[in-house]
């Protein structure tokens, strides 16, 4: 691997730094997220509430990343960086009061409409749970709880958007916090005061967003860009981004129309597979989470700054060290979550409600995801490329391309894998990650052919490094791993010790690996900061 060139004088701090801090943050987040994951399973294991909690959670959840973190975001970040470029603060925050006007005014009718027809959202999204009438009552129940999430976290995206533009990664960064901490409250505490303790749990997202805006408040103060919320359809900027925003709800949120495709489609199938993929996809989501949305959301100002100064090499080079940075943690995190699969869900979740049945069914979705985890992480750090340069026509086809893609191979690969093994579940996520494959290769192939990326010098060298500390750390994992019995066996403290040692091991063997091959932290750096 070959160092980046200098960062021009004026560059602040690099994205190294940026999107360590930023991955730190997410980091706290990502293990509350873990404990509220654990609080859950034990509280609600992969019961029929379970099932019905889930759905209700994952769709204000995943809108949520179209419009908080997503295609808002990727529309959003370009254009406030051409009016930091060219205006003074007066028209940017004319910029931030309408574009929160038009967000909030949008959202709010959105929320009331799906709280009034909550029956009909849950029949959209769950229309296998129709059968069973009580699952479904709850099911719609919860989401006239959980709805109102969106409004206020996309809210909350929007604040966060604007603090990251102006290099305040922190708070952001921190935010999701405090939903970890309100669920386990909700679970712990709360649970007691509720006839169905479950609603406790939707309950706590509903405060979780309320908690979360207000968070991001005083930072905003502090650079006098409080929004005040304006409907104004027609300035320049919210037409701009309006412009961009819709072919990007579809292109930069593939990967999670996907999920919720799979959502739907479990819902036919056995009680517990909602579940199944519910704590699979979670721990899967976890290296995503920490390095891949961390590099992502540290680069598209970034990128959106050379693009508005025409720095066209600076913005190749921000675009080959985040892929550089994202095979470094995905590569190794995605073949530990293949071997380890059964042992972490295990010493995770396998408490209370948990039934050893669960664990194997999650644990089979999970090393499917698994083998999509490089791919939804390049996805995260090369969609920028496009909404950096305000290109929304591509990714949307693209897009089109994995969806279609997915689509044929849910069918696939669930209705053998139903019929003969009873696990269609396993075929919903090796479905997910293959279209994720597609998805990222075309995105890559894209930006190659519109000359924006060109690979850099010392990728032969990077790569076999990459594999050969990957390999090296196998060797320790799988020689210290234990039989399943045996973790079954034994109480939280000894699996987590022993967890911990195989990780620790298999990390070291990593690093070490890739210390005796030459690699450097200075490899590491990036073109600097804007």
């Amino acid at each position: 691997m070959t160092e980046t060139p200098e960062a021009p004088e004026k560059a602040r701090p690099g994205l190294l730094r940026s999107s360590a801090l930023v991955g730190s943050m997410t980091m706290i987040s990502r293990v509350l997220g873990l404990l509220r994951d654990i609080v859950i399973a034990a509280f609600v294991g992969a019961s029929a509430n379970a099932d019905a909690f889930f759905v209700a959670f994952k769709i204000p959840n995943f809108l949520r990343r179209l419009f908080a973190e997503g295609a808002f975001s990727q529309a959003f970040v370009p254009v406030l960086a051409d009016y930091k470029e060219e205006n003074a603060l007066a028209a940017v925050k004319g910029l931030v009061d309408r574009v929160a006007g038009v967000l909030g005014g949008t959202l709010l009718l959105l929320t009331v409409v799906t709280v009034m027809a909550s029956p009909i959202v849950a029949t959209i999204f769950a229309p296998g749970f129709i059968s069973q009438p009580e699952k479904f009552q709850i099911t719609a129940d919860m989401i006239r709880i959980t709805f109102p999430y969106l409004l206020l976290i996309s809210m909350t995206g929007l604040c966060g958007a604007i603090l990251n533009s102006y290099g305040r990664f922190a708070v952001p960064a921190f935010t999701p916090v405090f939903l970890n901490l309100s669920l386990i409250f909700a679970a712990t505490v709360a649970s007691p005061w509720f006839a169905e303790p479950v609603f406790a749990l939707a309950w706590g997202v509903f405060f979780a967003g309320i908690i979360q805006l207000l968070f991001q408040l005083p930072s905003l103060y502090r650079l006098d860009l409080v929004p005040r919320p304006v409907f104004d359809v027609h300035h320049e900027g919210v037409r701009r981004i309006l412009k961009l925003m819709v072919p990007a709800l579809f292109g930069v949120s593939v990967s999670q129309i996907n999920l919720l495709l799979d959502t739907v489609l479990a819902s036919f199938l056995p009680t517990g597979s909602v579940s199944w993929l519910y704590y699979s996809d979670r721990l899967a989501e976890l290296p995503l989470g920490v390095f891949g949305i961390a590099i992502a959301t540290v680069i598209l100002p970034n990128l959106s700054a050379h693009r508005a100064a025409a720095r066209e090499e600076q913005f190749a080079f921000t675009l080959d060290w985040a892929m550089r940075s994202v095979l470094l943690i995905g590569v190794p995190a995605a073949l530990a979550l293949v071997l380890l699969a059964k042992p972490i869900l295990i010493t995770l979740f396998q408490y209370g409600a948990l039934t050893p049945r669960d664990v194997e069914m999650a644990s089979l979705s999970l090393r499917a995801y698994s083998l999509g985890l490089v791919a939804f992480m390049l996805i995260k750090v090369l969609a920028p490329g496009y909404y950096a340069r305000q290109d929304t026509a591509t990714p949307v086809k693209i897009g089109i391309i994995a969806m279609a893609a997915n689509m044929v191979m849910n069918l696939a690969f669930v209705l053998p894998l139903l019929w003969y093994f009873n696990v269609g579940h396993l075929g919903l996520a090796l479905a997910t990650s293959a279209s994720a494959w597609l998805n990222a290769g075309l995105l890559l192939r894209g930006l190659i052919r519109q000359g924006v990326y060109s690979w850099q010098p010392g990728w032969g060298g990077y790569s076999l490094r990459l594999l050969v500390s990957t390999a090296a750390m196998s060797v320790p994992v799988l020689l210290l791993s234990k039989d399943q019995a045996l973790w079954l066996e034994w109480g939280w403290q000894r699996r987590a010790l022993e967890i911990a040692l195989v990780c620790g091991a298999g990390a070291l063997a990593y690093l070490l690996s890739h210390l005796a091959m030459g690699t450097r932290l200075r490899h590491l750096r990036a073109p600097g900061a804007v």
